[in-house]
C-alpha cells in the first residue's frame, strides 16, 4: 500500500510530543507508532477526525499517496 501518514511532520509543526496526541485522541502511543510506521492496514475515520483536531489540520496534511 501507498497511502503514507505523516503524523511525524505535523507534531514537529505543532511541537507536540507523541504522548500528548496519544492523550488528546484517546488512542495508545502502540496505535499512533502503528500508524507512524506504515503497518496501519485501516484507519477509522473517527481516528483521523480526533488526529485532524488535535493536529489543527485537514486529512490531506497527513495522508499522502505515492505512487509504488
Amino acid at each position: 500500500m501507498a497511502i503514507v501518514i505523516n503524523i511525524d511532520v505535523m507534531l514537529a509543526k505543532r511541537k507536540m510530543s507523541v504522548t500528548e496526541l496519544s492523550d488528546r485522541v484517546g488512542i495508545t502511543m502502540a496505535n499512533i507508532s502503528v500508524l507512524k510506521n506504515g503497518k496501519a492496514k485501516a484507519v477509522r475515520f473517527s481516528t483521523l477526525e480526533a488526529i485532524c483536531e488535535a493536529l489543527d489540520c485537514q486529512p490531506g496534511d497527513i495522508l499522502e499517496y505515492r505512487h509504488v
